[in-house]
């Protein structure tokens, strides 16, 4: 039951809660942003909201706990790769004024990713446990 509710905590930061935080003059409305990148991002924010409603159904109707995890941590290690990754593509964090969201000194969304995923694996850790795997 824990690794549910662990899991439930995790699809709703990235299915609920990223929505809430990107829908703004920072994203989704950000004026220098071309109309081709605002669709690309409402398009990711509207897939990750419905991967979590299917994580949500597998996870507490299917009784799918590992699929839902594994699902979840696609979305969430799919952010930690972009991150990594941001200097192939020219990507980053920071606002165009040069400011970024911060938390105990790391990037608001990596500290977030990085948060979520680690609950996603003690999720994945607890069930198999439980199963006896491990």
């Amino acid at each position: 039951m824990i690794s549910r509710l662990l899991i439930t905590i995790c699809i709703l930061f990235y299915s609920v809660g990223s929505p809430i935080t990107e829908f703004n003059s920072t994203h989704v409305f950000n004026p220098d942003w071309t109309p081709h990148v605002r669709i690309h991002e409402v398009w990711q924010l509207l897939t990750n909201s419905c991967i979590g409603l299917i994580g949500l159904w597998l996870l507490w109707v299917k009784r799918q706990v590992l699929l839902s995890a594994l699902l979840s941590l696609s979305v969430m290690g799919s952010f930690l790769v972009a991150y990594a990754t941001k200097r192939l593509y020219g990507g980053s964090m920071k606002f165009l004024d040069g400011s970024e969201n911060l938390i105990f000194g790391l990037n608001f969304g990596l500290f977030i990713a990085c948060s979520v995923s680690a609950l996603l694996l003690i999720a994945i850790f607890l069930e198999l446990r439980n199963r006896k795997i491990v």
